[in-house]
């Protein structure tokens, strides 16, 4: 392998398997290899930049090329490399932990690692289903969770997950997992004229289903605070605080699945402040070490930590890698740096101009709507905006993947073009963005969207 650009190039296409890619694009053109990152732009191979519309995959909040975050892996790695918190621990892990605590809702003081999202996702099943059991409630193990909700690919996670077509080639997966309406109320199959009432009804689509399996035999609900997959479904109004309501009702444990939307990327440290609820578990990763290393985390109420501080049981789950010291270390500089610069703040004041700019795309005929929250928005797309009509799966094919994907790349813009539910467009860039970035995302979206409209 040589490093110039076609040698990397010609080298991933022989020996790399990249994550959730279809290889046969590839056959006739370069594997894209970037190499650089500075701020909000990347770099390929070749030295064109690119504006980091997705923020690396919803994860870089602080930007590329940070020091202070290397710096503190290099000082971490020379001190403690690698300790794992199999019955003992490290500083980095206790400090992450305690600060992780202290910003925590409510009482979520226990910190359970991990090293991904997913893995966070599958962490927290596996201790509701086990809290159950401590207290004397066995049947309680099924889940519930939204229509197209991503919650990870491991399969306890990708059961929980509501992407049909992302579960097909591996079923059969870990049954006791249940579906109910998601917020797109875009696409509202009740209450379409009222936002309130709407939500009203896809929280109590949530008590229809534990009540129908048996409030007896449900563990959890597993919710993201606004909803990736389909684009950005923001919350309406009540809507968390009903479903406390269910949740408590039915001794069901709220899971507030934060992996994206915490730290930053909707304002708040934690995103069920945002919204004004308690959740019984937060599972995050992303944005805790903006990237830099690979980390997740579960916070736990006292509650469900209780039952595991008796007698001699256990919590048979961890990981390797879980609570890395040099990851829990870029978290903690992470953290500082968040801080320091005030990011959260940047965010809120920044929103309204981010969704402002982004809005000014609604003039257009392929654009059927614009929603989302902080620095967090995806792009509707639709045929015909009076009726909402999307895409065929032929049109799917030819224009966003044969087309938008690739052609918002060569524009100079990194984000996403999904249709895993209608076809959209997703932005989630870095949190230290402003408006001249808003601009460039506008400006690259508005000419690619024009042509793309000429496909249909």
């Amino acid at each position: 392998m040589t490093n110039t650009a076609a040698g990397l190039a010609q080298s991933a296409r022989s020996n790399l398997w990249m994550h959730f890619t279809r290889h046969s694009a590839y056959d006739e053109t370069d594997v894209p290899v970037i190499v650089r990152g500075e701020g909000p732009y990347i770099w390929d191979a070749r030295g064109k930049r690119y504006l980091d519309g997705l923020a690396g995959l919803f994860a870089v909040q602080v930007g590329h090329g940070r020091e202070e975050l290397a710096e503190a892996a290099a000082r971490q790695t020379k001190q403690l490399a690698y300790f794992p918190l199999w019955g003992h621990a490290h500083p980095t892990a206790i400090e992450l932990a305690s600060r992780l605590a202290a910003a925590s809702p409510g009482d979520l003081n226990r910190v359970f690692f991990t090293v991904s999202g997913g893995e966070s996702v599958e962490t927290a099943w596996k201790l509701a289903k086990q809290y159950f059991k401590l207290v004397g409630k066995p049947t309680k193990h099924k889940v519930i969770s939204r229509a197209l909700a991503y919650h990870g690919t491991s399969q306890g996670a990708l059961s929980i997950t509501g992407i049909p077509g992302a579960k097909a080639d591996f079923e059969p997966l870990v049954p006791s997992t249940l579906r109910v309406p998601n917020t797109n109320f875009y696409r509202a199959p009740e209450h379409a004229d009222d936002y309130e009432a709407y939500g009203r009804w896809a929280a109590d689509q949530i008590e229809q289903a534990i009540e129908f399996e048996g409030a007896d035999t449900v563990a959890a609900v597993f919710l993201e605070p606004v909803q990736n997959t389909g684009g950005c479904f923001v919350p309406p109004p009540g809507y968390f605080a009903r479903v406390r309501e269910i949740c408590d009702r039915h001794d069901v444990l709220l899971v507030s699945d934060e992996v994206i939307c915490a730290f930053g990327r909707v304002g708040h440290d934690f995103a069920a402040k945002r919204y004004g609820y308690q959740p019984d578990i937060i599972t995050t990763a992303k944005g805790l070490t903006s990237g830099y290393a690979p980390l997740g985390a579960v916070l736990a109420s006292e509650r469900l930590m209780e039952p595991f501080t008796r007698g001699a049981t256990t919590f048979m789950h961890g990981s390797t890698y879980g609570g890395h010291p040099v990851s829990c270390a870029v978290a903690l500089a992470n953290l500082d740096l968040m801080e320091r610069e005030g990011l959260y703040d940047h965010v809120l004041s920044r929103e309204d101009a981010f969704r402002s700019t982004l809005d000014k795309l609604t003039d257009l005929p392929i654009v059927g709507d614009v929603r989302g929250a902080g620095f967090f928005y995806g792009i509707e797309l639709v045929k015909d905006k009076v009726t909402k009509e999307t895409f065929s799966a032929a049109e799917s094919e030819r224009v966003l993947r044969g087309f938008l994907s690739d052609a918002l790349f060569e524009a100079g813009l990194y984000c996403r073009a999904d249709d895993r539910a209608e076809p959209v467009v997703q932005l989630s860039p870095p949190l230290i963005c402003d408006q001249r970035e808003f601009d460039e995302m506008e400006q690259i979206l508005r000419d690619t969207l024009t042509q793309a409209w000429k496909m249909l």
